[in-house]
């Protein structure tokens, strides 16, 4: 779809009038042009203008399976022509209680009940809330606490907010929901303290939350909210040994481990878990994106049996909901987005072709410019640094110009859509569809090198 000039006029105005974009500074659309992407087709998207890019970033982390899959389209229409709504307070319908033992199914261990939210963000408040009233329930009220990780994004809502280590992201809307608190994360490629000894590292980082816990006194901490591989900061896979060492540490200390899976469950690691691929065991899961591809908006709270049980007594409720959790048209995509997984082996297609997708951008590190790629599965940071001797880092000038006034619009004129992102140290992050290929590999590469190179006489 190309529209004519008068169209694309018309859509700069409406959008500059009343569109009021996520995460976006709005003045500078005030003389830049607003992208507006108005088709995708598998890996690629297209712009109001016809113009082609690469989805290296998966939407945000969502189109697992790429754009234009019309059988996740009919499964809404058909879906909607059925049962368009219904809540799922006191009452369920047949999608929701499908998708609720299918997804169970996949979850390690008995992580057997699924709480239906709309997104990832409702999936971690309801996690902390569940985690608040369970104690609360089997007589150890005082424990409320979270511990999280520095640099660690877990959403926008007031209490998942509280539980981001992002300290620029929180700072406009303080006060925020009180008694959360941060230990190191595994930036390894930042950790000079333990030389080239990872499994140390990952020991150390993990007994930071036992340290945490203890400070805090073990009797008020409710839960550690972790990433399987952290998102902010640019993809911090975990050590060996790490996790393990966390959920021995969760077990002495009575508190729940709560694994944030929004970005990496649904095959962004090659299998339906993240903490499936680093074989530990969750208390809780909190799931969204890729659980439907991003065909309808759906997210959920995974728990244990153990969890569930104190709800299970006489005219106990977890007092908590919303309207569009469960949605029984986005239930019914997400069935038939986990049928695609299934039948088209997506899983194993990212364990066959990670180790080639790793080292395609690996290529990358002959740059100057290029410090550090990391990741797992189909997910990557590649870290930008001034030295690579040093690992010397930009300062907050030298970053907003190299990222915002270079790197994000260069990458997307050559063809690429992807994340320039500061939110520790700068990185490039790629997510990019879970059916892509050598091809889509060598794209990126290709892409990012030739702006990497033009990047470096911008300095």
């Amino acid at each position: 779809m190309t529209s004519d000039a008068a169209d694309l006029a018309r859509l700069q105005e409406s959008a500059r009038n009343h569109l009021w974009m996520h995460f976006s500074r709005m003045g500078s659309y005030q003389t830049a042009e607003i992208p507006v992407i108005v088709r995708g087709d598998g890996a690629y998207i297209w712009d109001a203008g016809g113009k082609r890019y690469l989805d290296g970033l998966a939407g945000l982390f969502v189109s697992q399976l790429g754009h234009g899959r019309t059988e996740l389209a009919e499964a809404a229409a058909k879906q909607a022509s059925e049962l368009a709504f219904m809540p799922l307070w006191s009452y369920a319908h047949p999608k929701a209680i499908e998708l609720a033992e299918r997804v169970a199914g996949y979850a390690p261990g008995d992580l057997n009940r699924v709480f239906f939210t709309s997104g990832g963000g409702e999936a971690v408040e309801t996690a902390w809330k569940l985690a608040k009233q369970y104690f609360k329930l089997t007589g150890k009220p005082t424990k409320h606490k979270v511990i999280s990780r520095a640099i660690a994004y877990h959403g926008t809502t007031h209490g998942a907010l509280s539980i981001t280590g992002l300290p620029e992201l929180k700072a406009p809307f303080e006060p925020l929901v009180p008694s959360t608190f941060r230990v190191p994360n595994t930036n390894f490629y930042r950790a000079p303290q333990h030389g080239d000894d990872l499994e140390a590292f990952g020991r150390w980082a993990a007994d930071q939350i036992a340290v945490a816990i203890e400070n805090e006194g073990a009797d008020t901490v409710a839960a550690v909210f972790l990433e399987p591989v952290q998102n902010a900061g640019g993809c911090f896979p975990p050590p060996p040994g790490y996790f393990e060492r966390v959920r021995e540490i969760c077990d002495e200390y009575d508190v729940l481990l709560v694994s944030d899976e929004v970005i990496c469950a649904f095959g962004r690691l090659g299998h339906m878990f993240g903490a499936e691929r680093y074989g530990y065991q969750p208390d809780m899961i909190t799931c969204a994106k890729g659980l439907t591809s991003g065909y309808a908006p759906l997210g959920a709270m995974i728990a244990t049996d153990r969890l569930m049980e104190p709800f299970l007594q006489g005219t106990t409720s977890f007092a908590h909901g919303y309207t569009f959790g469960g949605h029984p048209v986005s239930a019914a995509v997400a069935l038939a987005n986990l049928d695609i997984f299934e039948r088209e082996g997506i899983n194993q297609h990212v364990r066959d072709t990670e180790g080639a997708f790793r080292t395609t951008l690996e290529k990358l590190l002959d740059l100057p410019l290029v410090g550090d790629v990391r990741g797992d599965g189909y997910f990557y940071g590649i870290e930008l640094v001034k030295d690579k001797g040093t690992k010397e880092t930009f300062d907050n000038d030298e970053s907003e110009r190299l990222l915002r006034g270079f790197l994000s619009k260069a990458l997307y004129d050559a063809g690429l859509y992807c994340r320039a992102d500061d939110r520790g140290d700068p990185v490039i992050q790629l997510s990019p569809p879970l059916i892509c290929d050598q091809s889509h590999f060598d794209e990126i590469e290709q892409i990012l090198r030739a702006v990497l190179v033009e990047a470096e006489t911008k300095l």
